[in-house]
């Protein structure tokens, strides 16, 4: 089973041509709102992938919080330890250009009130295979996550999203930091992808930097080079929900004891399908779906 401690927001999306510069007001093509929040979509992309996912957090007693809850469920993610708390949802405002990139503010909410794990959080976490973690719920929640998960041996998977510094205990508990090209950048302070690579693992013992339509670099288990795993060729249309989607179905392949390269290849060709389409919970792929674009893989072992 994977357990998320994590962030669930409503997206507020604009799609425009081009995105506005400071001062300026530009004209949108379309607007939703989705279901989303870090946490919430990377449950979403497990669950679709396969595994069995239990989520952890909170919601406001706002309009938005029934949905978001109805929207996990929906997508066969446990949802009892999803607690409602006085106050609004967390949001996050987005706007997606034409060229599929977007730029994101969150306002937390009810995921700011997540102070820590509660007992019954801390139950599911030592149940779990593996722990699904990211920043957009208070460090000192995360971080406390993680070490009950280190203690009862559940595998913790962390994406350091929003970037901030990490404190040691945090990273000391983490068994696999999977974090963007700007996130690894900002954390070592290595420009070169080789030398992030490197620095992070000094301390974990398996990262993997995304790097968009250029694929992911992974280096660990064991004391191999980094090795470079390209991504499938396609026409990104939204690609707010791909990191998310690629570490949803990297913990589902991950609990199914896939080895680490192949692991990386699935979680690839699922955030490849999520691109091509918009929205980020909506935009996730079936297991099916990622089997079916497996099929079609180079690479038979990932078959």
């Amino acid at each position: 089973m994977i357990s998320v401690f994590g962030s669930v927001n409503m997206d507020l999306v604009a799609y425009v041509e081009a995105a506005p510069a400071l001062g300026e007001t530009v004209t949108g093509r379309a607007f939703r709102t989705v279901p989303g929040g870090k946490g919430a979509n990377q449950a979403i992309a497990a669950a679709r992938a396969g595994a069995e996912v239990a989520f952890l957090g909170a919601v406001g007693d706002d309009a938005f919080g029934p949905q978001m809850r109805a929207t996990l469920a929906g997508a066969g993610v446990d949802v009892t330890g999803l607690r409602t708390v006085p106050g609004p949802s967390g949001v996050a405002q987005i706007v997606v250009d034409d060229q599929g990139g977007n730029s994101i503010i969150v306002v937390p909410g009810a995921n700011g009130t997540v102070t820590a794990p509660s007992e019954t959080d801390l139950e599911v976490i030592a149940r779990s295979d593996v722990l699904l973690l990211q920043l957009e719920l208070p460090i000192e929640a995360v971080t406390a996550a993680a070490r009950a998960a280190r203690a009862a041996g559940t595998t913790v998977i962390l994406t350091p999203a929003p970037v901030q510094p990490l404190p040691d205990e945090l990273l000391d508990a983490v068994d696999i930091l999977v974090a963007n090209e700007h996130e690894a950048a900002a954390i070592t302070g290595q420009a070169g992808h080789e030398d992030a690579v490197r620095d992070l693992r000094a301390r974990v013992d398996w990262v993997i930097i995304t790097l968009g339509s250029r694929g992911a670099l992974t280096a660990g288990p064991g004391a191999g080079p980094a090795l470079h795993v390209e991504a499938p060729k396609v026409r990104a249309v939204d690609t707010t929900a791909a990191g998310d989607t690629f570490v949803g179905a990297l913990a589902a392949a991950h609990v199914e004891r896939r080895t680490p390269d192949v692991s990386v290849r699935f979680a690839g060709a699922a955030a490849a399908l999520s691109v091509q389409r918009e929205g980020a919970s909506t935009s996730m792929p079936v297991r099916a779906e990622i089997d079916r674009s497996l099929a079609r893989s180079p690479h038979p072992e990932v078959r």
